[in-house]
């Protein structure tokens, strides 16, 4: 295994850098310059450049690694270590001028995540967990919130955009939480969500139809903050399998009134 603290110390100075490049950005950015990969996916030569430059700096902390990128920047063959890639998770509220909007950065080595940033730009919070080291908010150290019931839970969760074929089981799982919770939160950055999360800011997050890119930094350091992080069946496939709920001790409850509307 490498040296992840090293590994881990390089990457966090260069998605710092990159996150001084998007603040600057947001200071003049013309919505008029945005493109449209599919229905509500939007993306800006912000996004671009913020992921070349996010792509050029990791090949130096790892030059053996491939990639995983939201833009397409790089790509990985048979590359033992992958770098998973989001420039600016966030990216509507970015072109709106909404101050939340985060780098996330993650380390997968076989199929194994081992390090997760990630960096909510307008806070200057860096979240960060590399294996086995705990997980991280700038200099503090953080875990997950110990709350264990529903009814004294503040979630966070995120809409669909543009695959709406499940829409009515999901509102339905929104009613339920808006009656058994303390409230649902819509941040526009699943990165933040589980940075969130990470923290006990909230008690848990829960989304479908999200990519490796949005959750991979996230989810890790939900886990090394002592969370728990699965799909929507509460197995492990929220890497890939389009679903993720993540949480501290309210995690059973979560999954299972998830599972009970979701998967019926």
């Amino acid at each position: 295994m490498i040296a992840l603290e090293k590994i881990g110390a390089d990457a966090k100075v260069l998605v710092k850098e990159v996150g001084a490049f998007i603040k600057e950005q947001s200071g003049k950015f013309n919505i008029e310059r945005i493109e449209e990969k599919g229905l509500n996916d939007l993306v800006s030569y912000v996004d671009k450049e913020a992921e070349q430059k996010l792509v050029n700096g990791l090949k130096k902390v790892l030059p053996e690694a491939g990639f995983i990128t939201e833009e397409g920047t790089a790509s990985f063959t048979n590359e033992v270590y992958k770098w998973i890639i989001d420039p600016l998770d966030g990216t509507t509220n970015f072109m709106h001028g909404l101050p939340v909007f985060s780098i996330s950065v993650a380390l997968l080595f076989e199929d194994e995540l081992v390090l997760g940033i990630v960096y909510e730009i307008n806070k200057d919070e860096l979240f960060y967990a590399h294996k086995g080291g705990g997980a991280w908010l700038n200099d503090q150290k953080i875990s997950v919130s110990s709350i264990a019931g529903l009814n004294r839970s503040l979630l966070a969760t995120g809409f669909p955009y543009y695959n709406f074929d499940r829409l009515e089981t999901y509102i339905e799982m929104l009613k339920h939480f808006m009656k058994h919770t303390h409230g649902l939160r819509r941040m526009g950055s699943a990165a933040v969500d589980l940075a969130y999360v990470a923290c006990g800011r909230f008690e848990g997050f829960f989304e479908y139809n999200l990519n490796p890119w949005d959750v991979a930094g996230g989810a890790f350091i939900v886990k090394e903050a002592g969370g728990t992080v699965t799909d929507f069946k509460g197995e492990d496939n929220f890497l890939f399998g389009k679903s993720i709920v993540a949480a501290g001790d309210v995690t059973p409850e979560l999954i299972n009134a998830i599972d009970s509307i979701w998967n019926r």
